[in-house]
């Protein structure tokens, strides 16, 4: 704890610094169950954060009566931050302490929060929304570091286990209490207390991290490559603003350099990565993976794949109320059926094994989830109604949960273990890219054809042509698919195999 000298307030490292697998008995921390309280509740809030601006999107844009690219910015800015954050956070982390991390992250996140509730401009609140996804990126990380730190490795996979019921119980939940505080409007603060209830929670969580969190050696002789970050997160700002605001602007020919710009950049920054390993420096990503087909067909397809994901959500939530007048409350409890089939996905691909057949099933799931609800809007001869719109949502929900549980470990599968914690974070950035992508691309489309007017009618042909093209995309996924290892054989010992 904090403060205290007793020997169990700081997890037991090597004298090197490093992790000695297999050579050092890791007994368990006093605290540890308290402290994975601790660090789930950070967790939560940098999901929820993800979340509930697609839900009290529409209100904000009326509120302040800005653009409808804000309603993008406000989800893109903060998945872009978090997705160049997190490729240094746990770098940071392992330089510093991942307990001083974590809370220096949860302390400027909770500002970050603070400020974003009293935003009185639509600028200053996407810039508050850039500020929580780069101190979530520091916050965010230090979680799986802190976790194995404190368990022995027999009980690790318990403690990671617990955090799978915990966030879809957060995103079943969270649409439904972002409605919920915009409907009933606390204080007359309307969609600002989406943002002010992560105070009090911050607050406590911080009092309670300061004492319980075990402390852990940090080792100095890392080094950060801040250049190769920077390059990074202009390779995806020059990706996404033009998406974003091309169409406002009226497609001028500097947004078509920018987009030309974004790719070159990218390959600029693993050709950086290569140069700095050869000169002895730690790079962000290991310039090994760039030379494996199946990492960086994992890349791709996270990018794909989690652009229908945070896409079609936001899509969503447009058309249930801009479109057909649904309160933020009323469309969030819709939206929160697709969580709920995540959950049954989940459970599921237990049943189906962690395979690559299991993601194509769930892929399957998935397109007929997106025809069902292009079925449930154009077969309507009225404006559609929420009830008819649940169940298709509910089976997106279901083919997400069989991809995503066996994404992570078939990649990862592919790759050795010195690379494993670059790979990891690499790929949790490529998810966090396409979550802004997809808020680019279907939120694009969706008020390109949904007129002025935002009619029922319009709104409904606009959302048809952006599910379309959320279907192309998990085609594009399911193409890029068949260049991923057949399973996860993590553990096994078996040969990789692709084909």
């Amino acid at each position: 704890m904090s403060g205290a000298k007793s020997t169990t307030d700081e997890v037991q490292q090597p004298s090197d610094g490093k992790q000695q697998q297999g050579k050092q008995e890791v007994r368990q921390y006093k605290w540890a169950w308290c402290a994975v309280a601790v660090i789930l509740v950070g967790e939560i809030l940098d999901l929820l954060d993800a979340l509930v601006t697609t839900t009290a999107g529409p209100k904000i844009m009326a509120d302040l009566g800005t653009s409808n690219s804000f309603i993008q910015w406000l989800g893109a800015g903060y998945t872009i931050a978090m997705a160049a954050g997190l490729l240094i956070g746990g770098r940071l982390g392992d330089i510093y302490g991942r307990r001083r991390l974590f809370l220096v992250g949860m302390t400027g996140f909770t500002i970050a929060s603070l400020l974003s509730a009293t935003a009185m401009s639509p600028d200053v609140l996407i810039a508050c929304r850039v500020l929580q996804g780069l101190l979530g990126a520091l916050m965010v990380p230090q979680a799986l570091g802190m976790i194995r730190e404190m368990f022995p490795v027999e009980k690790v996979g318990i403690a990671l286990g617990l955090t799978g019921p915990v966030m879809a119980s957060a995103g079943v939940a969270g649409p439904i209490f972002a409605g919920w505080l915009v409907d009933a409007d606390y204080f007359g603060w309307g969609w600002r207390m989406i943002f002010a209830v992560n105070v009090p929670v911050g607050v406590a969580a911080l009092s309670l991290g300061f004492v319980l969190l075990p402390k852990s050696r940090p080792d100095r002789t890392l080094r950060i490559d801040i250049g190769g970050a920077a390059l990074a997160a202009l390779a995806m700002a020059a990706i996404v603003f033009p998406l974003v605001q091309g169409r406002e602007l009226g497609w001028p020919w500097w947004i078509w350099i920018m987009l030309v710009c974004g790719p070159l950049l990218l390959l600029l920054f693993a050709r950086s990565q290569s140069r700095r390993a050869r000169a002895g420096h730690s790079p962000l990503v290991e310039p090994s993976l760039f030379g494996k087909k199946p990492f960086l067909a994992g890349l791709s397809f996270g990018a794909l794949f989690f652009s229908v994901m945070m896409g079609g959500t936001l899509l969503l939530s447009m058309y249930l109320q801009l479109g057909l007048g649904l309160s933020p409350l009323r469309s969030g409890v819709t939206l929160s059926t697709q969580a709920i089939g995540m959950v049954v996905g989940f459970g599921l691909s237990q049943a189906l094994g962690m395979r690559r057949s299991t993601m194509y099933w769930g892929l399957t799931v998935t397109a007929t989830g997106i025809l069902g609800t292009l079925a449930a809007i154009w077969l309507q001869e009225e404006p559609v109604t929420a009830w008819w719109l649940s169940l298709p949502i509910t089976l997106v929900g279901v083919g997400s949960g069989l991809v995503i549980a066996p994404f992570f470990g078939i990649v990862l599968s592919g790759v050795d273990d010195y690379e494993t914690g670059s790979a990891s974070g690499a790929l949790t950035s490529a998810q966090q890219v396409g979550n802004s992508l997809g808020v680019a691309i279907l939120g694009s489309v969706f008020f390109s054809f949904a007129g002025a007017e935002l009619t029922p009618a319009g709104s409904a042909h606009a959302a048809e042509l952006a599910l379309f093209c959320a279907l192309a995309l998990v085609a594009a996924a399911a193409i890029v698919a068949t260049q991923l290892p057949r399973r996860d054989t993590s553990g096994d010992g078996e040969t990789l195999e692709t084909q």
